[in-house]
Protein backbone atom coordinates (compact mmCIF):
# COMPACT_ATOMS: atom_id res chain seq x y z
CA UNK A 1 0.00 0.00 0.00
CA UNK A 2 1.23 3.15 -1.11
CA UNK A 3 1.23 6.38 0.94
CA UNK A 4 -1.25 7.41 -1.44
CA UNK A 5 -3.27 4.61 -0.65
CA UNK A 6 -2.73 5.58 2.76
CA UNK A 7 -4.02 9.18 2.27
CA UNK A 8 -6.90 8.57 0.45
CA UNK A 9 -8.16 5.74 2.90
CA UNK A 10 -7.75 8.61 5.73
CA UNK A 11 -9.60 10.93 3.63
CA UNK A 12 -11.93 8.84 2.70
CA UNK A 13 -12.63 8.17 6.89
CA UNK A 14 -12.65 11.95 7.42
CA UNK A 15 -15.33 12.60 5.29
CA UNK A 16 -17.21 10.09 5.74
CA UNK A 17 -17.10 10.35 9.62
CA UNK A 18 -17.77 14.15 8.74
CA UNK A 19 -21.03 12.74 6.37
CA UNK A 20 -22.61 10.73 9.69
CA UNK A 21 -22.15 13.42 11.72
CA UNK A 22 -23.72 15.66 9.81
CA UNK A 23 -26.97 13.79 9.22
CA UNK A 24 -27.80 13.78 12.72
CA UNK A 25 -30.93 16.02 13.26
CA UNK A 26 -30.73 19.68 14.33
CA UNK A 27 -31.81 18.80 18.11
CA UNK A 28 -31.01 14.91 18.56
CA UNK A 29 -32.87 14.07 22.14
CA UNK A 30 -31.31 12.73 25.13
CA UNK A 31 -31.94 9.44 24.30
CA UNK A 32 -30.31 9.59 20.99
CA UNK A 33 -27.47 10.94 22.28
CA UNK A 34 -26.84 8.60 24.58
CA UNK A 35 -27.23 5.54 21.88
CA UNK A 36 -25.13 7.92 19.62
CA UNK A 37 -22.26 8.45 22.05
CA UNK A 38 -22.39 4.84 23.28
CA UNK A 39 -21.88 3.25 19.40
CA UNK A 40 -19.27 5.96 18.83
CA UNK A 41 -17.58 4.40 21.67
CA UNK A 42 -18.25 0.76 21.01
CA UNK A 43 -16.46 1.65 17.62
CA UNK A 44 -13.40 2.83 19.05
CA UNK A 45 -12.89 0.03 21.30
CA UNK A 46 -13.75 -2.80 17.98
CA UNK A 47 -11.38 -0.54 15.86
CA UNK A 48 -8.81 -0.65 18.48
CA UNK A 49 -9.03 -4.66 19.39
CA UNK A 50 -9.05 -4.80 15.66
CA UNK A 51 -5.01 -3.38 16.22
CA UNK A 52 -4.41 -5.35 19.34
CA UNK A 53 -5.06 -8.38 16.50
CA UNK A 54 -2.90 -7.12 13.93
CA UNK A 55 -0.42 -5.08 15.40
CA UNK A 56 2.91 -5.84 16.40
CA UNK A 57 4.28 -2.15 17.01
CA UNK A 58 4.40 -1.42 20.70
CA UNK A 59 3.43 2.26 20.71
CA UNK A 60 0.18 1.35 18.37
CA UNK A 61 -0.61 -1.60 20.90
CA UNK A 62 -0.19 1.24 23.85
CA UNK A 63 -2.07 3.18 22.17
CA UNK A 64 -5.24 0.50 21.48
CA UNK A 65 -5.13 -0.54 24.71
CA UNK A 66 -5.65 2.96 26.19
CA UNK A 67 -8.56 3.35 23.70
CA UNK A 68 -9.90 0.12 24.90
CA UNK A 69 -10.20 1.23 28.51
CA UNK A 70 -11.00 4.64 28.38
CA UNK A 71 -14.24 4.01 26.03
CA UNK A 72 -15.29 1.23 28.32
CA UNK A 73 -14.83 3.06 30.74
CA UNK A 74 -16.84 6.50 29.75
CA UNK A 75 -19.41 4.07 28.47
CA UNK A 76 -20.23 1.97 31.40
CA UNK A 77 -20.45 5.59 33.16
CA UNK A 78 -23.13 6.22 30.30
CA UNK A 79 -25.20 3.02 30.80
CA UNK A 80 -24.89 3.65 34.84
CA UNK A 81 -26.38 7.03 33.81
CA UNK A 82 -29.30 6.24 31.54
CA UNK A 83 -29.97 3.44 33.67
CA UNK A 84 -30.13 5.71 36.96
CA UNK A 85 -32.33 8.36 35.08
CA UNK A 86 -34.66 5.37 33.90
CA UNK A 87 -33.77 6.23 30.06
CA UNK A 88 -33.94 3.65 27.29
CA UNK A 89 -31.22 4.58 24.65
CA UNK A 90 -33.10 5.40 21.30
CA UNK A 91 -31.24 4.08 18.12
CA UNK A 92 -31.58 6.51 15.36
CA UNK A 93 -29.95 7.24 12.06
CA UNK A 94 -26.96 8.76 12.99
CA UNK A 95 -25.78 5.69 15.18
CA UNK A 96 -26.97 3.15 12.51
CA UNK A 97 -25.11 5.37 9.78
CA UNK A 98 -22.04 5.16 12.37
CA UNK A 99 -22.21 1.28 12.59
CA UNK A 100 -22.41 0.70 8.57
CA UNK A 101 -19.85 3.32 7.78
CA UNK A 102 -17.35 2.04 11.15
CA UNK A 103 -17.80 -1.97 9.37
CA UNK A 104 -16.88 -0.49 5.89
CA UNK A 105 -13.91 0.99 7.53
CA UNK A 106 -12.81 -1.93 9.80
CA UNK A 107 -13.05 -4.40 6.44
CA UNK A 108 -10.67 -1.50 4.52
CA UNK A 109 -8.21 -2.05 7.88
CA UNK A 110 -8.70 -5.72 8.16
CA UNK A 111 -6.70 -5.70 4.32
CA UNK A 112 -3.54 -4.00 5.85
CA UNK A 113 -0.61 -5.61 7.44
CA UNK A 114 2.21 -4.39 9.09
CA UNK A 115 3.38 -0.41 8.79
CA UNK A 116 0.78 0.40 6.77
CA UNK A 117 -2.09 -0.89 8.92
CA UNK A 118 -0.31 0.44 12.17
CA UNK A 119 -0.27 4.18 9.97
CA UNK A 120 -3.74 3.69 8.67
CA UNK A 121 -5.29 2.76 12.22
CA UNK A 122 -3.85 5.94 13.98
CA UNK A 123 -4.66 8.21 11.03
CA UNK A 124 -7.98 7.08 11.48
CA UNK A 125 -8.02 7.68 15.72
CA UNK A 126 -6.89 11.39 14.42
CA UNK A 127 -9.67 11.76 11.77
CA UNK A 128 -12.74 9.46 13.86
CA UNK A 129 -11.86 11.75 16.91
CA UNK A 130 -11.41 15.17 15.62
CA UNK A 131 -15.15 14.23 14.27
CA UNK A 132 -16.48 12.95 17.49
CA UNK A 133 -15.20 15.79 19.47
CA UNK A 134 -16.80 18.13 16.62
CA UNK A 135 -20.25 16.37 17.13
CA UNK A 136 -20.03 16.97 20.82
CA UNK A 137 -19.06 19.79 21.08
CA UNK A 138 -21.83 21.50 18.54
CA UNK A 139 -24.49 19.09 18.34
CA UNK A 140 -24.17 16.48 21.56
CA UNK A 141 -23.49 19.03 24.33
CA UNK A 142 -25.75 21.68 23.32
CA UNK A 143 -28.33 19.47 22.54
CA UNK A 144 -28.47 17.28 25.99
CA UNK A 145 -31.17 18.81 28.44
CA UNK A 146 -30.52 16.38 31.01
CA UNK A 147 -27.53 18.31 33.17
CA UNK A 148 -25.76 14.87 34.48
CA UNK A 149 -25.51 13.44 30.79
CA UNK A 150 -24.19 17.06 29.47
CA UNK A 151 -21.11 16.75 32.12
CA UNK A 152 -20.99 13.10 31.22
CA UNK A 153 -20.88 14.22 27.82
CA UNK A 154 -18.00 17.13 28.64
CA UNK A 155 -16.01 14.59 30.39
CA UNK A 156 -15.62 12.00 27.43
CA UNK A 157 -14.77 15.33 25.17
CA UNK A 158 -11.77 15.86 27.30
CA UNK A 159 -10.87 12.32 27.67
CA UNK A 160 -11.43 12.36 23.63
CA UNK A 161 -9.35 15.60 23.06
CA UNK A 162 -6.53 14.03 24.73
CA UNK A 163 -6.88 10.83 22.42
CA UNK A 164 -6.46 12.89 19.13
CA UNK A 165 -3.99 14.62 20.50
CA UNK A 166 -1.79 11.12 21.42
CA UNK A 167 -3.24 9.77 17.84
CA UNK A 168 -1.62 13.14 16.26
CA UNK A 169 1.57 12.60 18.30
CA UNK A 170 1.49 8.08 17.16
CA UNK A 171 1.07 9.66 13.52
CA UNK A 172 4.12 11.17 13.49
CA UNK A 173 5.91 8.89 15.27
CA UNK A 174 5.23 5.70 12.98
CA UNK A 175 7.07 5.25 9.70
CA UNK A 176 5.44 5.53 6.65
CA UNK A 177 4.39 2.17 4.68
CA UNK A 178 6.40 2.63 1.61
CA UNK A 179 9.99 2.34 4.04
CA UNK A 180 8.98 0.00 6.34
CA UNK A 181 7.30 -3.12 5.06
CA UNK A 182 6.69 -6.02 7.66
Amino acid sequence: MTRLHIALLSAGLCLASQSVFAQAPAKPTDPQIAHIAYTAGQIDIQVAEMALKNSKNKDVRAFANDMIRDHKAVNEKALALVKKLNVKPEDNDTSRSLMQQAQAKQKELSALKGAAFDKAYAQNEVAYHQQVNAALQSTLIPSATNGELKDLLSTGLKIFQGHQQHAEHLVTQLPSSSSSLR
